[in-house]
């Protein structure tokens, strides 16, 4: 079991600020102005479920109740479990061949852009890169591309490098676990010790790669390998 790690405080304090300048903001616009874009560009909708007996209709209805006028055949819906990165779903990477500059992305959570903060921020960037706006309901449905959005962002890296920080933690602490168990850590080699020592005699013997990788079923580059190797 890892011990948990406190989610660092400075991080806390700048998301309490930010989150009180985002409601500000977005409360000194008029939901209709909020989302007059819709009737200038493309809107698109991308929803989302984990499993079969769910349904994506209570999205779709959520997108349209804030004001957001998508034509049914820009709707996209999909079934897939959302530990599964965004740019791996067939139907989220089906959509990013259609979005062109000037769309508009319109999403109900943030967990529907990726399986975490660090998914969910490259995603952005990279819709940002091609001048799709996205639109997220659950953080008052302003433009994450926008300013009020990229400060949004601005808290949602942070928590991605913690989290990356976090994991690479993690992966170095189950790597000395492992060394300190006496596991072999890497690929399992072709080739057992003797083995190997036979092939470094028979080399001796004047035996060609070629007739080596042949009687032990391997590569040259692995009788190669033999031969660098210190023992």
């Amino acid at each position: 079991m890892y011990a948990k790690r406190p989610f660092p405080i400075h991080l806390c304090n700048l998301y309490r600020k930010i989150d009180s300048t985002y409601i500000r903001y977005l409360d000194s616009f008029d939901p209709l102005i909020r989302y007059r874009d819709n009737e200038m560009s493309r809107a698109f909708a991308y929803c989302r479920v984990s499993t079969g007996d769910q349904t994506t209709e209570n999205q779709v209805r959520e997108i349209a109740a804030a004001g957001f006028a998508v034509q049914p055949k820009r709707i996209v819906t999909e079934t897939v479990s959302g530990s599964i990165a965004a740019m791996e779903r067939d139907g989220f990477k089906a959509l990013m061949g259609r979005l062109e500059d000037g769309d508009i992305l319109i999403v109900t959570k943030l967990d529907r852009l990726g399986r975490n903060a660090m998914d969910v921020r490259a995603t952005v960037e990279l819709l940002a890169a091609e001048g799709v706006k996205v639109h997220c309901l659950a953080l008052g449905g302003v433009d994450l591309c926008s300013a009020a959005g990229k400060m949004t962002m601005g808290v949602i890296a942070a928590v991605a490098e913690f989290e990356r920080d976090l994991l690479i933690e993690r992966t170095q602490s189950g790597l000395k676990r492992a060394k300190a168990a006496g596991k072999v850590l890497g690929r399992p080699q072709a080739l057992t010790s003797d083995q190997q020592q036979e092939i470094l005699a028979k080399r001796g013997q004047g035996l060609s790669l070629g007739a080596l990788a042949k009687e032990y079923k391997v590569s040259r580059a692995a009788i190669q390998r033999v031969e660098k190797r210190p023992f």
